[in-house]
């Protein structure tokens, strides 16, 4: 880390001591008859110096709790929005009563923020140096060219290559790292006191992961105040002091964090933390909940050898802004059998989603080929392939983002139902039902759009989508990376009961070594479009052979160490 990063947060003149102290939160939306509380009675404290993690399912209150801090929970004279408490002190002063003027004086200077999704959060049509000089600007530090200085030494300080060259740039020219980075930079410009992080490296590489907490964790140490928002008991486990669970927009349980991770008083806590893959739960529900019956499909012959999909010597090139065509895919094989789960890991870049997109035929490979079924499946023509379509099929990382925002989930199955295998009104409305009872969801989901539903029950849905066509294999891309570690267990538990109940293969692919050991048979090792190694998920984890997968485990945060090595998170 640059010797830039002391100036920004090391100073002895802070004052005071405790940067957050609230008594009795209590935060309610809407009006009248309809008012609903979804924090109650909520108190915390953070001193300088210090890491607070907040933890919780979706719903839980965390995020709210935090945003209240900087006064975005909308309350205003006009607003639904209702904010009460016997305490609610920031920087040593009483923000209750606060108007949207008092507010603009503590965030970013007072309070940092750095949200979730650093690709929404950040302005798509402002270039990245651009989005951190406006909060500067905002708070008039400087003149043009000293902003322009300073917005260097933050890209610096926060460990982005070529910062001249990435102030320059546009969010989406940058890596899901570099942009996390940058919302950092942006966070802590102003060198606030206390800086919130609302889920700072969920759907982030394990190296990538690793270098945020690095900074974060030597914030804290030259006397930042931490507010961590995250689902990851891994990441909890290496950054926090304290931690604090929520549930119902209570605090259910709070205390160092050693102590609330090894022996939890609260049965929620426990259920968190049973909730986590681990070396020793492989095979056995992580949810708790018991497995749904799953209603039969048509299932085709398998091929002689028990092959479904078969990718050898794949190549994928792509033609960059500068004209050089790169290497994204290199010589890359693999088999996947029936029943089986295959899982690909890497950092962003490697080559993962590039081979499952070249595995389905949306990319046609510039050499190598992929059967399916041990027929010609890339080398074939489309219309050859068309028909035989509906047996490969694909869960995708973000549900939301693959549905029409339009459409009801009613919709959105009956539309990928195969109109060979269900020409009838009646069997398509039966069989959407039956689909939606398979994935645990109620009929009464079947009128909603995806925006009313919650991640979990969008990821569901996503899943139903997929079984619609009554595939052999399924492409898992990502699918759990943004869920609540409750809501992943579900998930998962779901995936391995249809895939038990259907003999469905699954091409896996997910950054999260632990989904991966919990979930995979085999594993696929990539790097720079490069398969380093494979084997066996239990060979790979508990012996690696080469030097970037012992980085890959030596990346992961303690906690998820000793997850996968078969320990308490």
């Amino acid at each position: 880390m640059t010797e830039v990063l002391p100036d920004l947060v090391a100073r002895t003149d802070r004052a005071p001591v405790r940067l957050v102290d609230i008594s009795d939160l209590e935060v309610s939306f809407g009006t009248g008859d309809h008012r609903r509380r979804v924090v109650h009675g909520v108190s915390l404290h953070v001193d300088a110096g210090e890491c607070l993690a907040i933890v919780g399912e979706s719903g839980s209150g965390k995020s709210v709790t935090a945003r209240t801090l900087l006064g975005l929970t909308g309350t205003g004279p006009n607003s639904p929005a209702r904010v009460r408490a016997n305490r609610l002190d920031v920087a040593g002063e009483s923000v209750l009563g606060y108007r949207d003027r008092d507010w603009r004086a503590v965030r970013g200077k007072q309070v940092g923020f750095v949200l979730q999704d650093a690709l929404v959060s950040l302005d798509p049509l402002r270039s990245v140096g651009g989005e951190i000089a406006e909060t500067l600007r905002l708070h008039r530090f400087g003149n043009r060219a000293r902003r322009a200085a300073r917005v260097i030494e933050l890209l610096t300080a926060v460990g982005v290559p070529e910062p001249q060259l990435r102030a320059r740039q546009l969010p989406h020219e940058l890596s899901g790292g570099q942009r996390q980075r940058a919302l950092i930079a942006s966070a802590i410009a102003l060198d606030p006191p206390l800086l919130i992080a609302d889920e700072p490296t969920t759907a982030l590489d394990v190296t990538v992961q690793a270098q945020i907490l690095d900074l974060l964790a030597e914030m804290k140490a030259r006397g930042t105040g931490l507010i961590v928002i995250s689902h990851d008991l891994a990441v909890v486990s290496r950054l926090a002091d304290r931690v604090a669970v929520m549930r119902g927009g209570r605090v259910v349980e709070q205390g160092p964090v050693a102590e609330v991770l090894t022996a939890p008083s609260h049965p929620y806590t426990q259920s968190l933390l049973d909730a986590v893959p681990a070396a020793h739960r492989k095979g056995t529900r992580l949810s708790g909940v018991p497995p749904r019956p799953v209603h039969p499909v048509r299932r085709s012959a398998p091929p002689a050898d028990g092959i479904l999909l078969r990718a050898d010597g794949l190549v994928k090139r792509f033609i960059g802004p500068d004209g050089v065509a790169r290497v994204a895919v290199n010589h890359v094989s693999f088999s996947l059998g029936v029943g089986e789960t295959l899982g690909i890991v890497g950092e962003s870049g490697s080559g993962k989603t590039t081979t499952a997109r070249l595995a389905l035929a949306l990319l046609d490979p510039d050499d190598g080929a992929v059967q399916l079924a041990g027929e010609p499946w890339t080398e074939a023509a489309e219309a050859q392939r068309r028909p035989r379509r509906r047996r490969i099929s694909v869960i995708y990382q973000d549900p939301l983002g693959s549905f029409d925002p339009r459409w009801t989930v009613r919709r959105i199955i009956d539309d990928a139902l195969p109109t060979d295998l269900f020409s009838d009104a009646d069997a398509r409305r039966r069989r959407t039902e039956e689909l939606l009872g398979d994935v645990g969801l109620d009929r009464e989901h079947l009128d909603r759009r995806p925006l009313l539903l919650s991640g979990g029950q969008r990821q569901r849905v996503a899943i139903a989508r997929a079984l619609a066509s009554e595939p052999d294999v399924i492409v898992c891309d990502e699918p759990v990376s943004a869920l609540d570690v409750t809501i992943q267990a579900q998930v998962l538990d779901l995936l391995t009961d249809l895939q038990d109940r259907l003999k469905l293969s699954y091409l896996f692919i997910s950054h999260d070594l632990g989904v991966i050991h919990h979930m995979a048979d085999r594993v696929l090792v990539m790097r720079h479009g490069r398969v380093v190694e494979s084997g066996p998920a239990a060979a790979i984890f508990d012996n690696p052979q080469d030097p970037y997968t012992r980085e890959l485990l030596a990346s992961l945060p303690t906690g998820e160490s000793e997850s996968v090595a078969g320990g308490l998170p």
